[in-house]
């Protein structure tokens, strides 16, 4: 059965690369297209005050810093946090902010939230890092029965709400199985907390500071593969942008495009060749909060173009996808003009050699929309 999904997985992908080595003139390599995305830095808002440039690991170490700053309650800790962590998203603020602010946990993730939830009931801002993504699972029972829980099943005596979980995620060019995976829609069915998840240095450093600061349980994801290829003007001083609203990156009138995260990025190049090729206007849309999601901005874009198209690097059973698809279905039936798209990953585990065929990359997006303007 794995040797089946393997070969239809490349298959399919080499049918999309046929169909568009016919149909694209003077386009770039095959590897190219499949290891690369072009990222187009977002422009800050002036009321943020001063910038300056930064990549996506030095705007979160620049809402870490401002956290520990304002609030003296607040506490960084995790694998290797005190000299900075895998990523340096925490380098330097052990030094500025002591060792009994920043500092190294035991390797045992279920035992990192274990405490954050502890330290939030007790009144302090918990700030927990799971070094990847890949590794949160033995920490699930901790978040689903206890973190999510705890105001609920107290009648609101005791509070788990200043706790923040942050951990790198999905695909990074050659993470394979166990380290490249994008876990959001298994958190997204647990009520009470928040998942939220930037697509570049501007909006990390300010949905970070939202989700530190906000009276409920976050798991703050970050593309790892956004850390140092991101790069934008970011202000400097402390601002915060606000969770669970989506923000439309480009506007369009005849497919509505919905990601998160990197695949944004992706969304992005696809909507220019759809104009581009086919005169076919895609209006995409960044959903950044996937719990709770931004159902209102997604629904009235759909109204609008009667198409919607949704990507993501997790597998497409079970994925947010189909929890977007079903509510647009229900809410928008009536102006659909042809049925949801996915473009997910497989459902296999995530390869190593054949990751460019797993990932929805621009060039099955590129199907998607043709799908979807010739039903």
């Amino acid at each position: 059965m794995a040797l089946f999904i393997r070969n239809k997985c490349i298959n399919l992908a080499k049918q999309n690369l046929s169909i568009l080595h016919k149909k694209i003139p003077n386009r770039p390599s095959t590897k190219r297209l499949y290891a690369s995305f072009t990222y187009i830095p977002d422009t800050p808002s002036s009321s943020h005050g001063e910038t300056t440039r930064m990549n996506m690991f030095q705007a979160v170490n620049s809402g870490l810093d401002i956290a520990l700053g304002t609030d003296p309650t607040a506490v960084l800790f995790g694998e290797d946090v005190s000299f900075g962590g895998v990523f340096r998203c925490s380098i330097g603020l052990k030094d500025k902010y002591g060792a009994d602010r920043v500092f190294n946990s035991p390797l045992s993730e279920q035992g990192i939230v274990a405490f954050g939830i502890g330290l939030a009931c007790a009144g302090a801002t918990a700030i927990a890092e799971i070094q990847f993504a890949d590794y949160i699972f033995p920490a699930f029972d901790q978040i689903q029965n206890e973190a999510s829980k705890y105001r609920y099943r107290s009648g609101n005596l005791f509070d788990s709400g200043p706790l923040t979980i942050r951990t790198p995620s999905g695909a990074v060019g050659h993470g394979a199985l166990y380290h490249s995976q994008s876990p959001e829609a298994f958190f997204a069915h647990i009520p009470g907390v928040k998942v939220v998840i930037p697509r570049g240095p501007i909006q990390a450093k300010g949905l970070l500071l939202s989700c530190i600061r906000d009276k409920n349980p976050c798991i703050f994801f970050e593309p790892k593969i956004l850390y140092r290829s991101s790069i934008e003007e970011v202000p400097t001083g402390d601002y915060t942008k606000p969770l669970s609203e989506a923000e439309v990156i480009m506007e369009g009138d005849d497919i509505t495009m919905v990601a998160w995260g990197t695949q944004v990025h992706i969304m992005r190049e696809v909507a220019m060749m759809a104009q581009e090729k086919l005169n076919v206007s895609c209006e995409v849309i960044d959903l950044q909060t996937i719990l709770p999601w931004d159902m209102k901005s997604v629904a009235e874009s759909v109204v609008k173009t009667g198409r919607l198209l949704i990507a993501h690097e997790a597998p497409l059973t079970m994925g947010f996808a189909a929890e977007i698809a079903s509510t647009i279905q229900n809410e928008c039936f009536l102006n659909l003009e042809a049925p949801i798209e996915r473009v997910c990953g497989y459902d296999t585990p995530f390869p190593h050699v054949f990751e460019p065929f797993y990932l929805p990359d621009k060039l099955r997006c590129y199907e998607a929309v043709k799908k979807l303007v010739n039903f």
